[in-house]
């Protein structure tokens, strides 16, 4: 053969070991063979293609080491024939034992692939010398193979002191193994998924190994190294999985306290002299942007990994890109769990649905994103595209209770839907058939009490109380240690005024978790309604030091207070409420943009829950109760506010109209305690503080009626009633109060209508039935004044201080 023909084709094999194409490299290298000169090159050609395309099929792991030992026989053969005198002669024996180094660890056999690599005397290669693409592919797997070598062998094993030298000299090949790939990457044209198992994995090894250390810094350190190198598009699935690692570990493994924030130490590298020391060109520090604190990191380190993840996205649907999107898809998931752990960590949950919301431009058929997308909408107070949301991801996963459950659990508590919720709930007991059977059973319960409360036909009332309390009955058959199941079972049996039945319940269900805010509320109630306030003031003392925040739980202890100490306790109960809503919600009331606190997340054990300030006659049901009229009220609420902001007169209050409304109702419950310490001026000063929140509240237009009243302004009065039932013509106290202005005013037939509209809505209330009674005698209608006033005398002795629906619904 010609020295043309030769050179020319071992320009060629060169290039097709760059490019990977090992069976034209294997077929030119047999041509080149018939040269004798060339004899020792041929051989360490065909023998490294030989290795290198069985590789391609069968990576080196411990399953596939027995197989390799008969797959590699002859690439050993090929090798082995080159590392004697021929072969150094002709420069080949230091590569020919790297691969054998490499051939050996594919076949499980760590101390010969150790011995190889000893031979190759790798190490006194001067490092000015600039070497080809696939030298620096070699060398970077060759470090490699010996780092997972020694990891294989255990160097735990020997003494501390070899421990330790193994240790260091593990650590040391993959960090060389990774400086010295990245730079391999940064020369690629082609895809990274072409860099082989064992490069891929000493890319990763490095960091992994020094957590395993419990050399944690040291580790992130060397995440933050490579993940300063220059980009390129072989680098960018590696760049991806780094920047997720990375960010897992500062996650989960780094507290604030030893959280150390990077430095441009490793980026001041010069750019030119990379090559020289064998290491990957990086990104210089001008205009650079460097993390302050571990959350600036975190979250950069995840918008690369999002980034790089959607970038990677497979749009197409077709069969022969299933393996393609499953591994684009799996990226993507990863990364956006880590961000819902990071941004919901830091209340970012807006920024956290707007990644979820670009996800589904290419996860549309996944559940587990649309489940995620539905929980974001959920912390944003969007509860209705949760719903819908919930809805798709239900399509696709049909039978995951759990989110049948949330479902529902919407409906119920923020929708007002109850009908829609019972159909979740049902849906679930028939696919559930054991972990979460119970759960459906008393969710079936929950929605059944809440018909029971809106429905006034008292034949329907009575139907779906005996079966709400029929579900909660079997969820506590399902599981007698779920407390819930026995406070629900409780509170419908309070509902229905079998308070020696449900004290019963209540004390099972506090056996079972002694620290249930819920559960000590219904208590103290009971208690009233069982003529044993001084206990039911204890138990909520005892119950505001284990939740000192729990606004609800001070709104009954005002109450009590009232009956039982007088005024001015009361008045430094409602100091403290104030005190706790600063602390709670004041700053939502900073906010210049009211969507920063839609998603509001108050991190106080039991006390999230929105606070039922009723004035101590007030039986209206407020948002979150479990009473569904009080949604439509809070909605009715929320528009009238809307409509007050277009009077010139007024201007809304800047920040969040939740924290805002929780204020308003402060204030009217201090107006009340100011009425009924005949104070009318600072009663009056409440009701205008409150106003100046929303002055078409259905309780500030119900409290300014009441003012009216002690003044005995009875048309004032009844015009401020009438506007107060206009706004919400659910609130029985209300229609009460405007019965019973009508009655003053002479006008009898109307105050009969208002008072029955009153009873319809809530018959257990002893005042409505006492106030119709004398309305009754008035017409001289006196059997039906009797069995009123006989009505109220039966409620009148287990009426509790405030009604038991006044409770918020409890999930927990």
């Amino acid at each position: 053969m010609s020295k043309a023909r030769a050179g020319k084709l071992e320009n060629t094999i060169e290039q097709c070991r760059a490019e990977g194409k090992w069976s034209k490299s294997i077929e030119l290298a047999e041509e080149l063979k018939t040269s004798t000169v060339h004899e020792a090159l041929s051989n360490f050609l065909i023998g490294e293609g030989k290795l290198e395309s069985y590789l391609e099929e069968n990576p080196p792991i411990e399953s596939n080491f027995s197989k390799a030992k008969t797959g590699l026989a002859d690439a050993q053969k090929y090798l082995l024939s080159v590392i004697g005198e021929e072969g150094r002669k002709a420069g080949l024996a230091l590569d020919s034992h790297l691969l054998l180094a490499k051939l050996f660890y594919a076949c499980g056999e760590f101390d010969k692939s150790l011995e190889h690599f000893k031979l190759s005397d790798i190490d006194s290669l001067k490092q000015e010398i600039v070497l080809s693409s696939r030298t620096l592919r070699i060398l970077a797997e060759s470090y490699a193979a010996k780092g997972l070598c020694i990891e294989a062998k255990n160097p735990k094993g020997t003494s501390k002191y070899k421990t330790a030298e193994l240790e260091a000299e593990m650590i040391n090949c993959f960090e060389r193994a990774a400086d010295i790939g990245l730079l391999y990457l940064q020369g690629q044209e082609f895809n990274a998924h072409s860099m082989g198992a064992i490069l891929e994995t000493a890319l990763q090894r490095s960091p992994i190994v020094l957590i395993k250390l419990d050399r944690l810094q040291t580790a992130i350190e060397r995440y933050r190294c490579m993940l300063s190198a220059c980009e390129t598009k072989a680098t960018q699935s590696l760049r991806l999985t780094l920047a997720r690692q990375l960010a897992e570990v500062l996650l989960r493994g780094v507290s604030g306290t030893i959280y150390t924030p990077p430095n441009n130490k490793n980026s001041r590298i010069d750019v030119s002299g990379a090559k020289k020391l064998w290491m990957p060109r990086r990104y210089t520090t001008r205009n650079q942007f460097i993390p302050k604190n571990q959350y600036e990191e975190i979250l950069l380190l995840l918008l690369i990994a999002e980034t790089l993840a959607n970038r990677d996205a497979v749009l197409s649907q077709s069969p022969e890109f299933r393996v393609a999107r499953a591994h684009a898809l799996g990226n993507v998931t990863a990364v956006h769990d880590l961000l819902t752990l990071a941004t919901v960590r830091w209340g970012q949950i807006s920024f956290l649905h707007d990644s979820f919301e670009k996800a589904l431009k290419f996860t549309f058929n996944e559940s587990h994103v649309w489940r995620q997308y539905s929980l974001s909408l959920v912390s944003l107070n969007r509860y209705n595209h949760a719903l819908n949301a919930f809805k798709e991801s239900i399509k696709l996963s049909p039978n995951d209770t759990v989110q049948l459950l949330m479902s529902a659990r919407i409906c119920y508590e923020q929708l007002g839907y109850i009908k829609e919720g019972l159909e979740f709930s049902y849906e679930a007991l028939r696919k559930e058939t054991k972990g979460m059977r119970s759960r459906a059973q008393l969710f079936v319960g929950i929605g059944l009490q809440q018909l029971a409360i809106t429905t006034t036909l008292k034949s329907e009332r009575d139907m779906y109380s005996k079966q709400a309390i029929e579900a909660f009955e079997k969820a506590v058959q399902l599981d007698p240690n779920d407390h819930l199941s026995e406070y629900y079972l409780a509170l419908q049996h309070a509902i229905n005024y079998n308070i020696t039945e449900a004290l019963v319940h209540i004390k099972s269900a506090l056996t079972l978790r002694a620290e249930h805010a819920h559960s000590l509320h219904l208590f103290a109630l009971l208690l009233t309604a069982n003529h044993r306030p001084n206990e039911a003031m204890k138990i909520v003392e005892d119950a505001l030091e284990e939740f000192p925040d729990n606004l609800n739980l001070m709104h009954v202890r005002a109450h009590l207070e009232l009956y039982l100490k007088g005024t001015e306790t009361v008045l430094y109960t409602l100091q403290k409420m104030i005190i706790v809503w600063k602390e709670l919600y004041e700053a939502q009331t900073q906010a210049i943009n009211v969507s920063l606190y839609e998603f509001h997340d108050d991190r106080h054990s039991e006390t999230k829950s929105v606070v039922q300030y009723q004035p101590s006659q007030i039986s209206d049901k407020d948002s979150n109760s479990i009473h569904p009229a009080s949604l439509a009220a809070s909605r009715v609420d929320h528009a009238l506010s809307e409509a007050a902001s277009s009077l010139s007169s007024f201007t809304p209050r800047p920040g969040s109209p939740k924290a805002w409304s929780i204020q308003l109702k402060i204030w009217i419950l201090l107006a009340d305690v100011y009425l009924a310490s005949d104070l009318p001026n600072e009663a009056e000063n409440c009701i205008q503080e409150a106003m100046s929140i929303n002055p078409l509240s259905h309780h500030v237009m119900y409290m300014k009626g009441k003012a009216n009243v002690y003044l005995s302004q009875w048309q004032e009065a009844k015009q401020c009633f009438l506007n107060a039932v206009s706004a919400n013509p659910l609130f029985p106290e209300a229609l009460r109060s405007l019965g019973e202005a009508h009655y003053y005013l002479g006008e009898p037939r109307l105050a009969e209508k208002y008072l029955k509209d009153a009873a319809k809505i809530d018959p257990s209330c002893p005042n409505i039935w006492f106030t119709l009674g004398k309305v009754m005698e008035s017409l001289e209608d006196f059997s039906a004044a009797s069995d009123c006033i006989a009505a109220s005398l039966h409620l009148e002795p287990s009426c509790p201080v405030l009604p038991f629906t006044s409770i918020n619904l409890a999930f927990e």
